[in-house]
């Protein structure tokens, strides 16, 4: 699991590299987000394999805006880091990318479709 500080971190250091406003909006959202790629019920986790785990992660940061700016951002890299902790690496170009994390933020993907384009564009290593 993504502890909270290793998220409010990479935040930071996002918002550095790239501009906006550091800070968390919600704290409660933020801590949802977070804890939700590995949420269950009893012994049964919900989000079972690390693909399933990254589509939550993005669909609840860029979709709930925890943070202030960088949303997108963090999301992204968020789900990144789930996918590369497991050997599992996103083969897209960058517009693909772009593309992607805009369509989340749209509400034109919700998480199956979030959990399908990770699917298609995923490859381990």
């Amino acid at each position: 699991m993504i502890s909270t500080d290793e998220v409010l971190l990479i935040h930071r250091r996002l918002i550095e590299d790239f501009g906006g406003s550091d800070g968390v909006r919600d704290e409660g959202i933020m801590l949802s987000a977070i804890a939700r790629p590995y949420s269950g019920f009893g012994d049964t986790e919900f989000y079972q394999t690390p693909v399933e785990k990254a589509a939550a992660i993005i669909e609840s940061i860029v979709k709930n805006h925890p943070f202030i700016d960088g949303n997108k951002r963090t999301g992204y890299v968020l789900m990144e880091i789930i996918l590369r902790t497991n050997n599992l690496f996103i083969n897209a170009s960058q517009q693909e990318r772009y593309n992607f994390v805009i369509q989340i933020a749209e509400g034109n993907l919700e998480y199956n479709g979030i959990l399908s384009w990770i699917k298609n564009h995923t490859e381990s290593r």
